[in-house]
């Protein structure tokens, strides 16, 4: 006999609209997309308890405001910076650690000229001052600072690009905070390529610091080290903490002092795993705190990473509250450094970036598959051991769950690769729609999304741009391919010399497997990336015959052209990514466009100096000349990603290249007025859908020219 459970879904499924996949019609739309794609920078929570953060609003072309929450509940948020400001550095052109608060005062940079400024938080009204020298524009960028309470100062990371933008000089620098006349930084440390953490401990006299070389990425090999600070602030007698055995392959991260003097830090040595350790200085010597076959930090692609706090209870307990990703979801727990116990906290997240804590309290960001991207402040118990309150402070997307319906959760999928006995994952979210359903003979459309990085991972949480596809029923997978993070040293390391190849067999597995498993329409297989991602897209179009249309976004079709342009902190690690010269030309996509066969859409920033817009023109007049169907969309003012949206205040145009094949002057440009997160949205659901969908999309939505079909 069947169960009221069955007899309920079965009378649900008689109620469905049916209709093919990808006609469905969603309240999810691209409006609600963009307007869901806030993005954290970084929180912070002053001595009083209050909490900060850095949000960037597409609503205002991106820029990053500070804000503080409210005092009392249903009051707002109260913004800190300045309207004329914006709250983001350029430092390894990623930027994080922007800012940083002490007592009633926060220091940060300036998007637009990069230089450091002083504020107060007590009131929004208060006025910055500048703390750094005027070059005459944004050539010398700042990160990751913390203040040096003992020779009133701020000690920061900066990037120097008055000489060469292309090759900059770093350091570790002190700025004044003196209200005298603006000085000149002092260099505290240099001589290697990078820096970052740099963190002073409670007395002012020691400095610990990571720093790396080329051709070493900070996930491959970096270096620890302690510097004791004489009475004049210069640094001396440095000491190599972490990564120096030329026996051991590590690389040490997060540094962090504790209130009595002792050093903690994370590294991979041996395991292979990001684990905590502390340094016993008397021998300099390490000593793991807990070992677990998890990654308890991430990749250094961005200055400013937190994943761990060191706490006391109300009895006094050193303890250390931490996150680690292990099994493709995230986990908060509490670590007994003296008895190396681990305890789990129960919360609703399961996806955790960043912790900073106060009072007894943790604020955590963190996501799950129902929750966008969120800051909650978890209260814990006078041990310190379990939750007594979770509660939310900063949604990205506040009016996400009224869409709750509509979502589709993601399953996390482990499928094999082409090399035997070795399996790769990714996320499979099924169509989802309360409405609509679509005939029991027909499979969906599929679109398989390739990350960025490439040494990054996807993960499972609620993504509203992924619920747009769902939503009008099309299956949608996310993998992490040989190379990602969050599974170890040995499978990030997959990916050495192989890029374009290991990534490339991954996804196009893990295509095969879903058509394989009876779960997608094989002849319906799309494939789209974002710039290393878009590599991947265009490589896997160009060397596979696994997908039938694909979408690049801001994505690399010349691997050289990549290795000759782009900035000092990715000069190298495209080496370690591909290998030798001829490994560079056989998995270039623009030298094999010959090798294409089904339709491309790329979308492109103007100002991109990560892969250079010349990428996208390239391989567009080669499909072109091909005769595919191709389209590009470029944006003017868009850097690496696009972070712009529609205002009544400001149109941002895009410009659709229309070529000309014989016209010698150039190319000629159609400019359109588009929001551009939505346009980029749409645009990619309308061409699969022209060229390989076999449905009609429900939206409205003005299709652009493509060229070679319209």
């Amino acid at each position: 006999m069947a169960s009221s459970t069955q007899v309920a879904d079965a009378t649900a499924k008689q109620d469905k609209i049916t209709a093919p996949y990808g006609s469905w019609k969603s309240p999810i739309t691209a409006d609600v997309v963009s307007g869901a794609s806030k993005r954290l920078g970084g929180i912070a929570v002053d001595d009083h308890g209050h909490l900060f953060w850095v949000e960037s609003r597409p609503s205002e072309s991106g820029r990053a405001v500070l804000v503080r929450e409210a005092d009392k509940p249903g009051e707002e948020p109260t913004d800190i910076t300045p309207k004329e400001f914006a709250v983001r550095t350029t430092a390894q052109e990623y930027g994080g650690g922007a800012f940083t608060i002490s007592g009633d005062t926060v220091i940060y940079s300036n998007y637009k000229d990069q230089r450091l400024y002083k504020q107060s938080i007590k009131s929004k009204d208060s006025s910055p001052v500048p703390l750094t020298p005027d070059y005459g524009g944004p050539v010398v960028s700042y990160a990751d600072g913390v203040f040096d309470l003992r020779f009133n100062r701020f000690v920061t990371v900066m990037e120097d690009r008055r000489v060469s933008s292309t090759n900059s000089t770093t350091t570790i620098v002190a700025v004044g905070l003196s209200d005298k006349s603006i000085q000149e930084p002092k260099v505290l440390v240099s001589g290697n390529d990078f820096y970052a953490f740099p963190r002073i401990d409670p007395k002012g006299e020691r400095i610990a610091w990571i720093e790396w070389g080329h051709p070493n990425m900070p996930w491959d090999k970096t270096e620890l080290w302690v510097g004791y600070i004489s009475e004049n602030g210069d640094v001396h007698n440095r000491i190599c903490v972490a990564g120096c055995d030329p026996t051991l392959v590590e690389s040490p991260t997060e540094p962090k002092w504790s209130s009595k003097g002792e050093l903690f830090f994370i590294t991979d040595r041996k395991s292979g795993f990001w684990n905590l350790y502390k340094w016993i200085e008397s021998v300099n010597e390490v000593q793991a705190i807990y070992s677990l076959d998890a990654e308890f930090s991430t990749p250094l692609w961005v200055f400013g990473i937190n994943s761990y706090e060191l706490i006391q209870n109300n009895e006094g307990k050193n303890l250390i509250a931490c996150s680690y990703r292990q099994n493709g979801r995230s986990f908060l727990g509490i670590l007994d450094d003296v008895q190396s116990s681990l305890s789990l906290l129960d919360i609703p997240f399961t996806d955790i970036n960043h912790i900073t804590s106060r009072n007894h309290c943790l604020y955590v960001e963190g996501a799950s598959a129902v929750h966008p991207s969120s800051v909650a402040k978890v209260n814990l118990d006078e041990y310190g051991s379990k939750v007594v309150d979770f509660k939310i402070i900063w949604s990205s997307s506040p009016d996400s769950l009224k869409y709750k319906s509509y979502f589709s959760l993601p399953e996390l999928i482990e499928f094999p690769t082409e090399v035997p006995g070795q399996n790769a994952y990714a996320y499979f979210y099924p169509p989802s729609n309360p409405i609509y359903q679509a005939s029991q003979e027909e499979k969906p459309p599929l679109l398989l999304k390739s990350h960025g990085g490439p040494t990054s991972e996807t993960r499972g949480i609620l993504n509203l741009s992924i619920q747009y596809w769902t939503s009008r029923g099309w299956a949608f997978v996310d993998v992490n391919y040989g190379g990602s993070t969050g599974y170890g040293r040995e499978y990030r390391e997959r990916l050495l010399n192989k890029w374009g190849i290991v990534d490339v067999n991954d996804c196009c597995s893990c295509g095969k497997f879903l058509v394989d498993n009876g779960k997608v329409d094989r002849e319906r297989l799309c494939i789209t990336g974002g710039s290393a991602g878009g590599y991947t897209t265009l490589a896997a179009l160009a060397f596979k015959e696994t997908f039938k249309a694909g979408a690049s976004l801001y994505g690399v079709a010349d691997l050289s052209m990549l290795r000759a342009e782009t900035h000092k902190f990715e000069s190298h690690y495209i080496d370690n990514l591909v290998g030798t010269e001829e490994d560079y030309f056989e998995r270039s996509p623009i030298n094999f466009v010959d090798r294409f066969s089904c339709p491309i859409i790329l979308f492109q920033g103007l100002e991109d100096k990560v892969v250079p817009p010349d990428q996208a023109r390239k391989i567009y007049l080669a499909l072109k000349k091909k005769g595919l169907p191709v389209a590009l969309v470029e944006y003017e003012g868009e850097q690496h990603g696009f972070r712009k949206v529609y205002s009544k205040v400001t149109v941002h145009l895009a410009t659709t290249f229309v070529m000309d094949m014989d016209d010698t002057s150039g190319l000629i440009s159609d400019y359109m007025q588009a929001e551009n997160i939505n346009f980029t949205l749409e645009q990619q659901m309308l061409f699969f859908a022209r060229l390989v969908g076999r449905f009609t999309v429900a939206d409205e939505i003005d299709p652009i020219r493509i060229d070679n079909l319209d």
